[in-house]
């Protein structure tokens, strides 16, 4: 089998016998628009699609119709409007964003003039000719290319792909700097905005016969919107839902064919299922739509490290994908983002909006107060680290984390968040490691009663319950190279707080699956103040009334979950262990042993 890992190319994939997913059949739905917006995630195989639309489209290509799409759903049953176009493409992933506004530019006219230049040269054929390529102007080269294509008996299909690539890098910076060369970019007479004005101009006469842009969010075409305000917004369409993305029945097909090439046996495929179920499914791009799909880049990944090793590969996340935690720590810095990276991860990883914004400018996001910050969470929606996850039932949208490598980026972007100094977040992780390995709670505790206690203090933040503290240590424990880890894991019909579970391929190590229960008791309920608190033995707050019926109850939770994990596993090392905590001062923790009495043991 040939997986087709960073190949984007339509007629390599389709005639080299490569791993391909059948989504040609959704062509004539394509056809249904002429100005078209589809915005998905990053690296969801947004560029495979728009080169599948120029093969199929391009009428040099005609002769090669029945080698590319002659095994295809559409090559069955193909459109009339298939191999007519002169075909013009645009990716923006190309342009330069550093510099000035001014270099921006340039990067951008250089890479417009570059293309037509390709186009002329592609097209010679065909009767096209007369285009002037202006090098300092390219809204006077693309004026020219339409003017010679009007000589023509054809007409074009543009196809711009991550329309909002630069734009969005630029827009990532914190400085005033970034923000003025963004601005320069799309509002007034920006260049991004000059050049969707000239070529909405060439849709007057059909001469820019149908257009298909891609990109991640809407944000920079809705700041555009007077220059290009006759895009058809289709990424919400149920139909377009799994366009780019594996669905679970193509993810079965393609680990049946690796576990059978590998020689592994047949329950090996229902513990892969499982894996890249947890690590990689989840994305839904439509509220009604009927099952969520996979990551096609990450399942690709995880298919050709599976294939060529015959085990997993030993990082879930691809590396490719981790740049996504940028997106995450732009959201820290602006207004009210920092609490709904906290809330997201304090409501079981769920949000819910009035509805999913599909226009709106930087500048709403920005000054968004909204009390259900719909600018702010949309746009996570848009960048992957959010996904549908159903209604409600007043009509609400429900929002959550999508899987496990995106729970990943969460944990490791509110580390950085809460914990900026990297020597504090080494010693935590540090700590974090100790239990894994040896199975003392000890150092962590101490770390965070020490460090993350003190950020707990800061105004800023809404801190409340057990919830808070769970986010400390989620942070720090989170390890998903080890362990697949479940916060809120359903055991018997209940939830468990933190549940760590060797991943099968690494249970050769000595590490611990662990299991902990959380509770909180705030100050006010035990009528004492920080200051009192935190002078207390350890003896004296053990003997506090209501820390004590806390504990008992923490161990009689992970007692039960621990007991219901141990007979779902089997196979466990497992650890359980409660945890109090009295505010935001100090924490008991206890190590519930099963050759000790209910009442557990002191650590």
């Amino acid at each position: 089998m040939k997986f087709p890992y960073g190949i984007s190319d339509f007629k390599e994939i389709a005639t080299q016998g490569y791993f391909y997913c059948d989504r040609t059949d959704r062509i004539p739905f394509v056809e249904r628009g002429k100005y078209l917006l589809f915005l998905r995630p990053r690296r969801f195989g947004k560029s495979l699609l728009v080169s599948m639309l120029a093969n199929y489209y391009d009428v040099a290509r005609k002769d090669m119709f029945e080698s590319i799409f002659g095994g295809l759903a559409i090559g069955k049953n193909p459109t009339p409007l298939h191999n007519k176009f002169f075909i013009l493409q645009w990716d923006f992933c190309c342009v330069d964003t550093f510099g000035s506004a001014k270099d921006i530019r340039k990067a951008l006219y250089n890479h417009i003039n570059v293309r037509i230049k390709g186009f002329m040269r592609y097209y010679e054929s065909f009767g096209l000719k007369g285009v002037e390529i202006n090098p300092d102007d390219a809204i006077n080269s693309i004026e020219s290319l339409i003017a010679a294509v009007r000589m023509t008996d054809y007409s074009i299909y543009l196809l711009i792909d991550e329309y909002d690539n630069f734009a969005n890098q630029v827009m990532m910076s914190i400085s005033r700097t970034q923000q003025e060369r963004y601005n320069a970019l799309v509002f007034e007479e920006g260049h991004l905005r000059t050049l969707f004005k000239v070529v909405k101009s060439g849709t007057s006469e059909s001469l820019f016969d149908r257009i298909f842009i891609t990109g991640v969010s809407p944000v920079v075409m809705s700041d555009i919107t007077s220059g290009y305000n006759i895009g058809e917004n289709i990424y919400l369409n149920t139909v377009f839902n799994d366009l780019c993305g594996f669905t679970g029945e193509e993810i079965e097909n393609g680990i049946r064919a690796v576990v059978k090439n590998c020689n592994l046996k047949e329950e090996e495929k229902a513990c892969t299922l499982n894996m890249m179920r947890t690590y990689y499914n989840g994305y839904k791009f439509a509220p009604d739509a009927d099952q969520p799909v996979y990551n096609p880049t990450l399942a690709i990944y995880f298919f050709k490290a599976f294939y060529e090793n015959c085990k997993y590969p030993r990082n879930m996340l691809d590396s490719n994908l981790a740049t996504d935690e940028a997106k995450l720590q732009y959201i820290s810095l602006v207004p009210a983002g920092r609490q709904i990276l906290l809330d997201l991860v304090q409501k079981d990883q769920q949000v819910v909006i009035s509805n999913v914004e599909d226009s709106f400018g930087i500048r709403k996001m920005l000054e968004d107060r909204s009390q259900d910050n719909s600018f702010m969470v949309s746009f996570l929606y848009y960048f992957g680290v959010l996904t549908m996850e159903g209604e409600t039932d007043a009509g609400k949208i429900m929002l959550k984390v999508p899987n496990l490598v995106i729970q990943r980026l969460y944990a490791e972007s509110l580390c950085e968040m809460l914990l900026p100094k990297p020597a504090d977040r080494d010693e935590g992780k540090k700590a974090a490691d100790i239990l894994h390995s040896t199975g003392d709670m000890k150092p962590l505790c101490e770390f965070i009663e020490d460090r993350y206690f003190k950020v707990f203090h800061n105004p800023d933040y809404k801190w409340a319950n057990e919830l808070t503290v769970k986010t400390a240590f989620l942070t720090l424990l989170y390890n998903d190279i080890l362990y697949l880890m479940d916060s809120e894991l359903e055991i018997d019909r209940r939830y468990s707080d933190l549940t760590m579970i060797i991943r099968p391929d690494m249970r050769r190590f000595k590490i611990f699956d662990i299991l902990i229960e959380f509770k909180f008791v705030k100050l006010k309920d035990v009528e004492m103040t920080g200051r009192q608190v935190r002078a207390l033995t350890p003896e004296k707050l053990h003997g506090i009334d209501r820390m004590r019926a806390e504990m008992e109850d923490a161990r009689t939770q992970v007692n039960d979950y621990g007991d219901a994990l141990e007979q779902k596993y089997k196979n466990l090392r497992l650890r359980r262990y409660a945890v109090v905590s009295l505010g935001f001062e100090r924490l008991w923790w206890e190590e519930q042993k099963l050759s000790t009495p209910k009442g557990g043991k002191h650590e």
